[in-house]
């Protein structure tokens, strides 16, 4: 079931407050504005312009909460193999939850346990023609890229869809094929000059066991749990 709105304080609690009432795996609300986006770390997600695509997935998952860092890369290469069909980019996946086209940010993922389900976080620029200052420079949308207008339902059964099967992907074939995956289908695993939260500088290095990203410094190797990580 999909819970279509125009307009809401977030997708991620309209979907926890469904998982609370029992709603099956895979149930999803899709919004075209959030007054309230929730980004990662706390962070706000700009929302607030219903050129965006917003989408919360209930997902009930036999799966260790030690593996959520790995359902996340899941989700990213759900939102890229959509995008990339549906739209005809080539989009790029920076760990740990980002999309990126022309190097700028496209869509985010983010993952929260809520009323006993994992809820999905999905956000994508899709029709925006424009940013606020702060963030012209590092976000994009599929309009300003190719010029063109996408129609958003199609794009959102196709993200859901797909985040369904990559999910069931991690619970089928285990963390390693996921981890596989995404070190195929993204630049950023291996092999790249890193900044993670402006203190951090190496080159990537390749991805543990749990998806932990390695950037070897002139040091030591670092193992990166969780951070910003931007490219040099």
């Amino acid at each position: 079931m999909i819970v279509r709105l125009d307009t809401t304080t977030s997708t991620m609690k309209d979907a926890a407050a469904l998982a609370a009432q029992g709603e099956p795996h895979g149930t999803a609300v899709v919004a075209n504005l959030q007054t309230a986006g929730i980004g990662r770390q706390g962070h706000v997600w700009h929302s607030a312009d219903r050129g965006g695509l917003y989408i919360s997935i209930i997902l009930r998952l036999p799966i260790p909460a030690a593996d959520m860092p790995i359902l996340t890369m899941a989700l990213g290469l759900a939102v890229q193999r959509a995008v990339n069909d549906l739209a005809q980019v080539s989009t790029d996946l920076r760990w740990p939850n980002d999309v990126m086209l022309s190097e700028r940010k496209l869509a985010g993922i983010l993952v929260q346990a809520a009323e006993g389900a994992l809820i999905a976080g999905i956000g994508l620029n899709v029709n925006q023609r424009s940013f606020p200052e702060e963030l012209a420079a590092i976000a994009t949308s599929l309009r300003i890229e190719t010029g063109r207008e996408f129609p958003k339902d199609a794009l959102a059964d196709r993200i859901v869809a797909e985040s369904l099967r990559y999910s069931g992907l991690l619970v089928e074939r285990g963390k390693r094929e996921v981890l596989r995956r995404f070190e195929e289908c993204s630049t950023w695993p291996k092999g790249k000059a890193v900044e993670v939260d402006g203190h951090i500088r190496g080159v990537t290095a390749g991805l543990d066991e749990n998806g932990f990203l390695l950037v070897r410094t002139p040091e030591k190797l670092e193992t990166i749990v969780a951070g910003g990580v931007r490219s040099l």
